[in-house]
């Protein structure tokens, strides 16, 4: 089954799972407001992906995080920060096939899963 992790309420991830749904693809969400975002989790997010892209440097999270961790961006302290606010995560997160895909983009998924 697939698993993909986000926020429920997100509409990226909503736009994710409709298409789940209409596609007859089995999934489970993983949603962060549920359930922690535990550190092997976000490890093995980590290893598939790099901070750039895992990083949404757009959300209102982000823009809300003090300067000095703004400033301040070592694996260790976004690792820390988004441990403590997993909604600096982009949404949803896909780990599938040994990849981990990032955002919901219809195009995308048919290629995934097609």
């Amino acid at each position: 089954m697939i698993t993909l992790y986000g926020i429920k309420n997100c509409d990226t991830v909503k736009k994710a799972t409709k298409w789940l749904e209409a596609n007859d693809k089995a999934y489970q969400l993983y949603d962060f407001k549920k359930q922690p975002l535990t550190t092997e989790l976000l490890t093995s997010f980590v290893e598939l992906s790099d901070w750039s892209l895992l990083l949404n440097k757009r959300s209102t999270t982000f823009r809300n995080l003090p300067d000095e961790v703004k400033n301040n961006l070592t694996d260790d302290v976004i690792f820390a920060a988004v441990l403590e606010q997993p909604t600096l995560l982009k949404r949803p997160l896909l780990p599938l096939n040994n990849e981990l895909h990032l955002g919901f983009k219809a195009e995308q998924y048919q290629v995934i899963f097609g």
